[in-house]
């Protein structure tokens, strides 16, 4: 029984969008282990319930401290010599960066890194930013190539700018499009007539995934659409969107904030529809899936990532970034004619079972898994 480990930056992102692969790997036999930060107690509770062995590690999502980050790297290769998993799964940049370099120092056989979405990292043109990437290319070009590891794409955009950038080999690379999602769970129902009708952002409340822009939409529109924003701020992000503004939004009816929601098929249920006015470095963003999944149309910036899933003017309509009046434009198009915003939903919802079901990723990933056993 081969032992496979997946390492994840937070708790709460293997829940999400990890934990029903990794009960897939183990049904298919697979020794699995978990590793992440242990600050979320809740979603940590949540992965040992699961009944995975869980391993604390010091690390810290959005921290920079050299002293900090030299403890994590540490930590990692300690795991790696104790745990001698055959297999690890990396998820997200740190730990792909991280463990990438210290895997081949180890026991380990087989490294497959996930990138799901390239982040600020490769997104943002602040002064950080070009500053990290510069020094971080040499470092990151070591973690991600070599004959032993694949690494996962989520987009054809992403995939296209590390080749080019020389930082991984095309034939290391595999596309697996999203982390998937359960198309029992997540099924369509009847398009809502509802007056208002309901028009959700639902994601993390940072201001590169468009919550500004959603805001001013909503301005906009006032009086046309109930405009709904799910999800909660992410304090140790530079880009949270502080949690007194979301409710100096609410209490002026801009918006009407929710908050965290576990209900999301029935949070979805609700909406004429869903948008994501994003610049983020997404992979696929996981609620326009679960929305398409349900059979509501979308809006989202046409950007690296969104476009995957969002095919303009069949499963919904693609926005410049950054523009607000288009958005409002968009998201009043489908509002003044339910019949196409059904039948865009209807369409989301074939593409979702065709090429982002939860059993291809799982499928998928697990096929990569196997050929790297069979060639170490």
């Amino acid at each position: 029984m081969a032992k496979l480990l997946y390492v994840v930056n937070i708790p709460r992102f293997f829940i999400t969008h990890r934990l029903p692969l990794a009960l897939a790997a183990q049904r298919a036999g697979y020794e699995v282990h978990v590793a992440t930060s242990d600050a979320d107690t809740e979603n940590v509770a949540a992965i040992k319930a699961a009944g995975l062995p869980y391993h604390p590690l010091p690390l810290s999502q959005h921290g920079t401290h050299p002293l900090q980050e030299w403890r994590t790297l540490m930590a990692l290769w300690e795991l790696y010599i104790r745990l001698k998993p055959e297999l690890v799964h990396h998820v997200s940049i740190k730990p792909v960066l991280y463990g990438g370099l210290v895997a081949p120092l180890s026991p380990v056989r087989g490294v497959v890194h996930a990138l799901s979405g390239l982040g600020y990292l490769f997104t943002d043109e602040g002064a950080k930013a070009r500053v990290l990437r510069v020094l971080l290319a040499p470092l990151l070009r070591l973690a991600l190539d070599g004959r032993r590891k694949r690494v996962i794409f989520q987009n054809f955009d992403d995939r296209a700018l590390l080749v080019k950038r020389r930082l991984v080999h095309f034939g290391n690379t595999v596309l697996i499009r999203g982390s998937g999602v359960d198309t029992a769970v997540f099924a369509p129902t009847p398009y809502p007539h509802d007056t208002p009708p309901l028009v959700l952002f639902a994601g993390r409340l940072l201001w590169q995934k468009g919550v500004r822009e959603f805001v001013e939409a909503a301005r906009l529109l006032r009086g046309r659409a109930r405009f709904v924003i799910v999800g909660y701020p992410e304090p140790t992000s530079p880009y949270a969107v502080p949690l007194e503004t979301l409710q100096a939004w609410d209490a002026a009816g801009d918006i009407a904030w929710w908050g965290k929601r576990d209900d999301m098929p029935a949070v979805l249920a609700q909406a004429s529809v869903v948008c994501l006015p994003s610049t983020y470095g997404e992979g696929v963003p996981k609620i326009l899936i679960e929305a398409a999944a349900c059979a509501r149309p979308l809006v989202a910036t046409d950007v690296a990532g969104c476009r995957e899933i969002v095919h303009d003017d069949v499963n919904g309509l693609l926005v410049p970034p950054r523009n607000s009046d288009a958005l409002a434009q968009a998201i009043g198009a489908l509002l003044d004619d339910p019949p196409r915003a059904a039948r865009m939903g209807q369409a989301g919802r074939r593409l979702v079972e065709q090429e982002f079901a939860l059993e291809l990723v799982v499928q998928q990933t697990l096929a990569v898994y196997q050929t790297l056993l069979e060639q170490a």
